[in-house]
């Protein structure tokens, strides 16, 4: 999934397999002018206002015993609080997540009601994968360059701590069935069937494709050996990534995060808590994770299970204005994506870079910034060394070069 936005400099967003919605930003000058020079024929500008994020933590850390719809209700009420919109200018909330949390499916609706919004805000929930937020994101620009609205919230929701985890196929039907049962000598036949230690296995959420049965840390590995992106490369790209998220909490640069309260707990949490900068020494002792003894893949190199949130104000451009408020960029064109879920499942930024290039009539040239997920440092990698090649571009994307 491609995203194409305008900033001070041209800078292409890309997102792919991310657990919240990452909202764009960068500096600009206020004007109450439209930005008739960025607009593309009968299509109206559609600006992002604001983006907010909580911390973003490890499973089984802090937020552990927390429900998902309370850290999306904290970047909804911050996002507005930051921005100083009231809640009845908006008009739509959407969010995207991955894994749903059984008594909040409709975690959009949950999470606004619980922020204080009033109760007649639509609010629908969506997902696609690891790119839920991005299809939230996407779907709110649709809805405002249509004219259905002015002012929409999305934004993106995940928590690993807490995933549901099912009775066994035949211990459902057990109960079903019982729920149904109108004779002592039925109700028996069930309770001795329930007795049975196969019954009580649980389904545990795979982290994996289901058309493939396949995790995305075994893809990658494949991705990498195909690529011939070697372990060393991938523990450089993942240290130096590293050390930047560290020196950019250090500067205090991440202005997007929003202090967390967690109940009973005396200090705030304010920053992620999985950047850890470490050195080649020390990464090269890990194990592969996924594909052993040979993979490349390791805890190191490759990203983890997150909880976290975020929510971006989305407006028309006349809307913003009208408010007196300062849009952090003007949000272009999109696109989506699909190959091979078993042999390119990672590749999506070699395909959809390209394609939202050529739609917006422009070249990797012509961008200052390009901005990648980094799942796995070496899917980033494989995908970058994708993008550099002709025969790529030539034998997948039918171009005559990249």
């Amino acid at each position: 999934m491609a995203f194409l936005s305008n900033f001070p400099k041209a800078a292409l967003q890309i997102q792919l397999k991310s657990a919240g919605a990452r909202c764009f930003a960068s500096t600009t000058t206020q004007s109450s002018k439209s930005k008739k020079t960025l607009a593309k024929p009968n299509v109206r500008n559609v600006v992002l206002v604001e983006g907010v994020r909580t911390p973003f933590l490890m499973s089984g850390t802090d937020y552990k015993d927390l429900m998902p719809h309370n850290l999306a209700t904290k970047t909804l009420s911050g996002l507005l609080k930051r921005t100083g919109v009231d809640k009845d200018v908006i008009d739509y909330v959407v969010y995207g997540t991955v894994i749903q949390e059984v008594k909040t499916s409709n975690i959009a609706r949950e999470a606004m009601l619980s922020a204080g919004f009033k109760d007649t805000t639509p609010a629908h929930t969506v997902t696609q994968a690891c790119i839920s937020s991005n299809q939230a994101i996407t779907t709110a620009i649709g809805l405002i360059a249509a004219g259905q609205c002015e002012a929409v919230v999305a934004g993106g929701v995940e928590f690993m701590s807490d995933v549901p985890i099912r009775h066994s196929r035949k211990m459902r039907k057990i109960m079903l069935d019982s729920s149904k049962a109108k004779t002592t000598g039925k109700k028996l036949q069930l309770l001795w069937k329930a007795m049975s230690p196969a019954v009580w296995t649980p389904e545990l959420p795979a982290v994996a494709e289901f058309s493939t049965s396949e995790t995305m840390g075994h893809s990658a590995d494949r991705l990498c050996t195909a690529f011939g992106i070697t372990r060393l490369a991938q523990d450089e790209f993942a240290m130096r990534s590293h050390k930047f998220a560290a020196d950019a909490i250090q500067a205090g640069l991440l202005t997007d995060v929003l202090p967390y309260k967690v109940p009973k707990v005396a200090e705030y949490i304010t920053k992620d808590n999985g950047v850890r900068p470490s050195s080649l020494e020390q990464m090269s002792k890990l194990k592969p994770a996924f594909i052993k003894p040979f993979g490349t893949i390791t805890a190191a190199n490759a990203s983890f299970l997150t909880d976290g949130a975020s929510a971006c104000l989305l407006m028309s451009e006349e809307k913003a204005l009208s408010l007196g408020l300062k849009p952090k960029a003007y949000l272009r064109d999109f696109v989506y994506v699909s190959q091979d879920p078993k042999d390119q499942l990672l590749l999506g930024p070699a395909y959809a870079t390209p394609k939202v290039l050529d739609k917006a009539g422009l070249s990797l040239a012509d961008i200052d910034v390009f901005e990648y997920h980094e799942a796995f440092a070496g899917q980033i990698l494989a995908n970058l060394t994708a993008l550099e090649s002709d025969e790529f571009a030539k034998k997948f994307l039918g171009k005559s070069a990249k």
